[in-house]
């Protein structure tokens, strides 16, 4: 009998892939947008781990997890009213202030969506395949004083819902389409930290028409860093994101192209939120550029991550790139 892990400990991690594997010996869950973190309960209160190792538990003093000993795997997450995951309202808890914190804690809730049992009554079950580990955890969390069949995996106590999960890619497929994308795991491979080795992501990929509203300087003098994104919302032409990777040649090309469309207006503002922590030099330009792009999240109304430029729309108006794209 091996012990139970103690904290810090790295949790097992998955590698990316454009389309879900297919076959014998695997298990699909939906992927959230949210923090992932570790639970260890025993005696005293329960320490919650981030992905890096740091204490988060002081942050979300609303979670109750039963009492046991357990160690387990999953992500925290905070609905908004349509039941989809806010990443922003995670964010706004990380803050010093316990006032704000206890508040934000009321306002909005976090739960806790778990997805594996990593050691149980005083024994690591890292060794042991993931489709055992599952099995345990449905009746860890099932056989709690209080537990329920009304969550997204079947059963939900205090603040932890157990995930879905099927053996029927079919049927993990519409996941694909309404939520952050897929986990595929192997059923018969056993825990390993850090690794990533037993698990798979695969993101769902979205694109939209956007205006580009203006640009960014690159690192370098005389270059375009990046690529201001706008949606109309109503008359209003709102900045919700903006693009990343574009090549060397790219950056320097830009610059001219984008001249004769330019307003006249700059600044070091930062008129999207993209990053509130630090001011963004940009160069507004007057709606008429329109561009397809690629991406994978949307928080509060914005694309978290730099989005991937597909082609110039040429053929399409920029008053027809509105905000409900977005929503699909």
């Amino acid at each position: 009998m091996s012990p139970p892990p103690k904290p810090p400990l790295q949790p097992q991690l998955a590698r990316s892939a454009k389309k879900m594997p297919t076959g014998d010996g695997i298990a699909y869950e939906p992927k959230y947008d949210g923090f992932r973190a570790l639970v260890f309960r025993g005696a005293g209160e329960p320490y919650v781990q981030s992905r890096g190792g740091k204490p988060l538990g002081r942050y979300f003093p609303e979670l109750d997890f039963p009492a046991g000993d357990y160690v387990i795997d999953g992500e925290l997450v905070i609905l908004g009213g349509d039941g989809a995951e806010v990443f922003d309202a995670l964010q706004n808890r990380i803050h010093p202030a316990e006032s704000r914190i206890n508040r934000l804690a009321e306002e909005t809730p976090a739960r806790y969506r778990a997805f594996d049992l990593i050691a149980l009554d005083g024994e690591s079950l890292m060794d042991r395949p993931f489709a055992e580990r599952r099995a345990a955890l449905v009746e860890l969390v099932s056989g709690f004083e209080g537990a329920s069949e009304d969550g997204p995996g079947g059963w939900t106590v205090g603040s932890i819902e157990l995930t879905p999960l099927t053996l029927d890619a079919d049927a993990a497929a519409p996941w694909m389409e309404t939520g952050e994308g897929v986990i595929a795991k192997q059923l018969d491979a056993p825990y390993s930290p850090g690794k990533r080795t037993a698990m798979v992501k695969i993101k769902r990929l979205r694109t939209i028409d956007a205006v580009v509203a203006g640009w960014r300087p690159g690192k370098e003098p005389d270059t375009v860093g990046s690529l201001m994104l706008g949606l109309y919302d109503g008359d209003d032409l709102r900045v919700v994101g903006h693009t990343s990777g574009l090549k060397a040649a790219q950056k320097r090309e830009l610059v001219q192209t984008l001249a004769p469309y330019e307003t006249g207006d700059r600044g070091s503002a930062d008129p999207s939120r993209w990053a509130a922590d630090r001011d963004l030099e940009w160069v507004s330009l007057r709606p008429e550029l329109v561009i397809e792009v690629s991406f994978d999240h949307v928080s509060a109304g914005r694309i978290r991550h730099g989005a991937k430029i597909l082609r110039w729309r040429e053929d399409k108006e920029p008053g027809a790139c509105t905000i409900d794209q977005l929503d699909q």
